[in-house]
């Protein structure tokens, strides 16, 4: 193993409070009451048009999403918090000379600024979203692919670290190696369903994993 791709949300952030905060801000916008956090978590993975699609039911889609991506930005960096052990797990795989890159369904622009925002920057050579591969989102491999051409790294040499049934579906797509880790998003059961080569203790784990 020379190589790691990553999901995101849920993944290597908790981005769940500010996620919430701007659908709860276009709820607002159409007359809709507020969500929980929790209500909002098992809709988040599988990009914002599916997110306001089912959460801001009967808004205009381009217009809700608009809203959406106009207030993200006043929340996602103050309300968005680094999962427990990754700044130590990812400075450590940099140190061991692994080449590493995000892949999320999330906007590419705001995953970006997220990375750079919480100190990772330095450490990913790339950091995709649909917007990179023609708007082809997870579970399409697309994404992975071009993370591969990015990183230099063949399939055989490649783990993809995810939290969801998405994310082991897209790497089975890919044909690369896929472990899970828990506590992210909702669907806990359905991840673990979906066959990833292995279910992480914590994201620490990688350490013992890639040598």
């Amino acid at each position: 193993m020379r190589a790691a791709l990553f999901d995101f949300d849920g993944t290597l952030a908790d981005s769940f409070t500010a996620i919430t905060s701007s659908t709860n801000h276009v709820r607002a916008s159409y007359g809709l009451p507020p969500l929980t956090e929790s209500e909002v978590r098992g809709f988040v993975g599988f990009g914002l048009d599916d997110l306001l699609e089912r959460l801001v039911p009967g808004a205009p889609p381009d217009e809700a999403v608009a809203r959406y991506r106009v207030h993200h930005p006043s929340v996602m960096l103050t309300e968005t918090t680094l999962m427990p052990g990754v700044t130590e797990t990812i400075r450590e795989l940099a140190c061991r000379g692994y080449r590493m890159g995000v892949c999320s369904n999330k906007r590419v622009e705001f995953t970006r600024q997220l990375v750079t925002g919480l100190g990772l920057g330095e450490y990913f050579a790339c950091v995709l979203g649909p917007d990179d591969v023609n708007d082809r989102a997870k579970p399409d491999p697309a994404m992975l692919f071009e993370g591969l051409t990015r990183l230099g790294a063949t399939v055989a040499e490649t783990v993809y670290v995810g939290d969801m049934a998405v994310d082991v579906e897209t790497a089975k797509a890919a044909g690369i190696r896929v472990f899970l880790v828990l506590g992210g998003a909702s669907g806990e059961e359905s991840a673990i369903a979906a066959g990833p080569d292995r279910v992480l203790t914590g994201f620490a784990e990688l350490l013992e994993l890639l040598p």
